[in-house]
């Protein structure tokens, strides 16, 4: 396949998945080899959807240039739909078979009809837009889809199509649910800045620093689409969301319409997780002067009307699992102080969500588990206090969240390491678990995969493992690991890039890049390896790299690897991930 022009990106979807928003980029090429399928073949179809065997099929050829996944299958408006694959150049389409004439039940979406004997075929281009609308009107139970309080992994695919098959198997074998589809905005771009030509930009990874934002080279809407069309193609049919995660409300004039631009990108998702971290007024919380939290009070509500109503509203006794809550004044003061602000912008960002999303139900998570540079994770843990005060704000100003992340204490790129101890942890996600079950929200862990196998089953034993737990860094230190085994030359060429990256950043004075090169060379086996540190933490940064005309550098080097490779860490992510879910769901330790 060659290369394509989609503005200003040049690309070459074959070996760049996840970028564009559709799985059929050339469509008149997509498209012809099913003009000539014939009766037989198009009977074979009719077939599927009333034999179990042929449905449990990972693929069946028509010919050598038309495959289709028959786990796709779908009957609506007297049609038989499929995915289909055109064999030539991977392209995907989706395919209605019927013996009568039919009703265009996705609209006007560019599909190509031919007469082939008895049967009416159409052929169906899978942009985002029509399988947006195949999910709504034709095949509900296949897409991704708000799954409310179920408890569930989130899984980060940092390398999209690899990462997905193993995904599909683990949720099947291990008998879980997931936000399958997951990246944020330090991971994604929104395609309209890639097509454009307009530079990465900047983003800060809570206790990392400072990266280059969409560092794995994919975009919110190509994300959705080919992770819609790999769920689609497998037979497992996985139950299964898509989390934009940490849709980043940031500081300045330009913070709302900023996320407001990635809503926008992902409006096709599931979850949304809406991260207010840089706006919250931390110091706040930490106030002891009665006189000052009544100053911050005033201050964000200048109404003594309607401070009076609240203080009212949160100052009422509660009687939660035996034990009574009440916030007095200065409490009251302290959080309004902290989250005022941050809550008039989630109400703006929620009423323009709703409007965009035209009536489809969806997840909503209110992410505070993270903190900005200045603030130290230990100092921001959320209380019982301050999570009562947010779940009761939040149902007095009738904000739809389901989900709430509070800062556990949990970071990046460590296990626990609270001066309380593994026990502390466990108590604390105990007790703010049975708060918010009382109140009726569900809790999201994020990192979870830098945590130990004992840290997530305490986890999972404080919450009854009905927690949402999420993943993502690790599947691609697995991929690495999959990569050091079976092809060592690019592991290595991956490797040099990374290290002197880290060097650069040393340079300029980053303490943790010098610490981990310290580490590095003082350690007994330096030489290239995936579970060093130092590649742990920055192998990121090679993937997505972008050259100064837009294009990518080094992306078609993590996407042209064998079939062989693929079925190796299909069995890797497999077996991990069902690791993961069973120490979470049902922590056997």
């Amino acid at each position: 396949m060659s290369a394509i022009e989609v503005g200003e990106l040049r690309i070459d979807p074959s070996v760049n998945p996840a970028v564009l928003d559709t799985g059929s980029w050339d469509f008149d090429a997509a498209s012809a080899p099913f003009a000539n399928l014939n009766e037989e073949q198009l009977s074979t179809l009719e077939r599927v959807g009333s034999n179990p065997e042929m449905v449990r099929q990972s693929v069946i050829d028509l010919d050598e240039r038309v495959r289709i996944f028959p786990g796709s299958y779908a009957r609506s408006g007297g049609a038989h739909w499929f995915l289909a694959e055109n064999s030539d150049d991977g392209q995907r389409v989706l395919l209605e078979v019927a013996v009568d004439a039919t009703e265009k039940q996705l609209g006007e979406n560019g599909a190509v009809d031919h007469q082939i004997g008895a049967y009416n075929v159409r052929v169906h281009p899978t942009d985002a837009n029509t399988l947006n609308s195949y999910f709504r009107h034709i095949n509900p139970e296949q897409g991704p889809r708000a799954l409310g309080g179920v408890p569930r992994l989130g899984i980060g695919v940092r390398h999209s199509t690899f990462m997905w098959p193993g995904v599909w198997r683990a949720m099947h074998h291990g008998s879980f649910s997931a936000n399958a589809i997951q990246n944020s905005v330090r991971e994604l771009h929104r395609l309209e800045t890639l097509t454009s030509g307009a530079p990465s930009g900047e983003n800060y990874q809570f206790s990392f620093g400072t990266i280059s934002a969409g560092h794995t080279g994919s975009t919110f809407e190509g994300l959705w689409t080919y992770g819609a069309l790999s769920a689609l193609s497998d037979s497992t049919t996985p139950r299964y969301g898509a989390d934009a995660d940490h849709i980043q409300v940031k500081r300045g004039k330009d913070g709302l319409a900023r996320a407001k631009s990635y809503l926008d990108a992902a409006r096709y998702y599931s979850f949304y997780t809406l991260d207010v971290s840089d706006v919250l007024n931390y110091p706040a919380a930490w106030e002891f002067s009665s006189a000052e939290s009544a100053r911050l009070f005033e201050e964000a509500v200048p109404s003594k009307g309607l401070r009076q109503d609240i203080l009212a509203y949160h100052g009422k006794s509660r009687w939660f699992f035996g034990q009574t809550y009440r916030l007095d004044e200065a409490q009251i003061g302290r959080f309004v102080g902290k989250y005022w602000h941050a809550l008039d912008e989630i109400e703006q960002l929620v009423s323009y969500l709703e409007s965009i999303r035209d009536g489809v139900p969806f997840d909503l998570e209110l992410s505070i588990d993270e903190t900005p540079p200045e603030i130290p994770t230990f100092d921001a843990i959320t209380t019982e206090a301050e999570l009562l005060f947010l779940m009761l704000e939040i149902k007095r100003r009738s904000i739809p969240v389901t989900h709430l992340a509070p800062n556990f204490g949990i970071e990046k790129n460590t296990d626990y390491r609270g001066p309380d101890g593994l026990p502390g942890l466990e108590h604390r996600f105990h007790r703010l678990y049975l708060l918010s079950s009382e109140l009726g929200f569900f809790l999201d862990c994020h990192s979870g995969d830098d945590l130990s196998r004992e840290t997530r089953c305490a986890i999972g034993r404080a919450t009854s493992g009905r927690i949402h737990f999420k993943v993502s860094p690790s599947l691609q230190v697995w991929f690495g690991e999959t990569l050091y085994d079976m092809y060592p030359d690019r592991f290595e060429w991956w490797w040099n890039d990374t290290i002197k990256w880290v060097r650069e950043e040393a340079e300029r004075g980053s303490t943790f890049a010098i610490d981990c090169l310290r580490e590095f060379e003082r350690s007994e086996n330096p030489r290239p390896h995936p579970k060093h540190e130092l590649f742990v933490h920055y192998n990121f940064a090679t993937v997505g790299r972008r050259a100064p005309d837009g294009s990518f550098e080094n992306r078609h080097r993590f996407y042209d690897l064998s079939n062989e490779f693929a079925r190796e860490f299909t069995k890797r992510m497999t077996k991990r991930l069902v690791s993961i879910a069973g120490d979470v769901f049902q922590h056997p330790c």
